[in-house]
């Protein structure tokens, strides 16, 4: 398994994605790792050498944040990310990691490495913690604004084998976005994507309210990329500013700072569930090839999870199992007509 990382990736790239890539190297040694980048800029930022299964492959250019995406992937021939995206294309890689542009990120995947076999759309699956015993994966939250019912029973296929195979989670339960539980609600395309999914042969709970997303009532979330941006920017920020309260009521007098003090431990592994460092990245289900978008703020530790995430989507095979379920799905349509 060969996985590129996009060492220019990020805000606080390249410190954080060599940092990162040598963490995961000395961690997986069944694994070859390529740092994709500036040559002389990764070098300043090594703080030791490099193991052996880490090496640098050169790339002049970088795409920024503020780039138009589509239009840089397309102009930046030699920007890390192209250059990464091309060697899962070409089969010199496997997996390429960013935690850079988004957008980039996304259009990288669909016009370099293309789509799977039978997808129509691809779909962004962050991962969330919940309240119950496992994560929820969210598709999608920015891939495909405007999904078709089809689109999201596809969705539906990829996040139970993500779920599986990568989260360990068998059997996943699969939820519907929506405005209220009833089977009749929502707008015409969960009102027509709620029977199809109903009709999958997955574990279909039915429609989720926004409010118990984070309750653990499903393992896996299908909605539109609008709305599903809406809410992972939505919780992100409340989780942000709960922490900031907290912090606030915390430091108000002495008595407030000793129970503080007491109550540290809790917080700590309160913030740990909710830190997306411990998950590395969301992976852009559909394309062929493994494409992890990592946050845009991670350090080292994200990174380093970010290569666990991908090392895992390899092994298991999740591009194989999807393509398999797909075409399955087409067969059965074909005996149906």
């Amino acid at each position: 398994m060969k996985i590129a990382i996009d060492a220019m990736g990020g805000d606080f790239a390249p410190k954080s994605t060599v940092e990162g890539a040598i963490e995961a190297a000395k961690r997986f040694n069944d694994i070859e790792i390529v740092l994709v980048g500036k040559t002389e800029e990764i070098n300043k930022v090594k703080t030791e050498p490099f193991p052996k299964n880490l090496t640098i492959q050169h790339a002049e250019e970088v795409i920024l944040t503020e780039d138009e995406p589509a239009r840089a992937v397309r102009k930046k021939k030699e920007a890390s990310l192209v250059v990464a995206s091309r060697m899962v294309k070409e089969k010199e890689v496997d997996a390429v990691i960013t935690a850079g542009n988004t957008g980039a990120f996304m259009a990288s995947g669909l016009l370099i490495a293309g789509r799977l076999a039978g997808i129509e759309r691809p779909a962004l699956a962050p991962v969330l913690p919940t309240m119950g015993e496992n994560e929820i994966l969210i598709l999608d939250v920015g891939a495909n604004m405007d999904p078709k019912p089809e689109h999201l029973v596809q969705y539906a296929v990829m996040g139970k084998i993500y779920s599986e195979q990568v989260l360990g989670i068998q059997n996943p339960r699969i939820g519907l976005l929506n405005v209220g539980t009833e089977d009749t609600k929502g707008n015409e395309l969960t009102k027509k994507t709620f029977p199809l999914l109903k009709a999958l042969s997955v574990q279909f709970v039915g429609n989720v309210e926004a409010r118990d997303v984070l309750n653990g009532v499903c393992d896996v979330l299908i909605t539109d990329g609008f709305s599903g941006n809406i809410l992972l920017k939505t919780t992100e920020g409340v989780a942000s500013t709960v922490f900031q309260l907290l912090k606030k009521e915390f430091m108000h007098n002495t008595l407030t700072k000793l129970a503080a003090a007491i109550l540290k431990p809790g917080l700590k592994n309160f913030k740990k569930k909710l830190d997306y460092s411990e998950v590395g990245g969301a992976p852009l289900l559909g394309v062929n090839g493994a494409f992890i978008k990592a946050h845009g703020s991670s350090d080292s530790k994200a990174i380093m999870n970010a290569v666990r995430q991908a090392r895992l989507f390899l092994k298991n095979q999740v591009i194989e199992k999807i393509e398999q379920e797909i075409a399955k799905g087409v067969e059965n349509q074909n005996d149906d007509k």
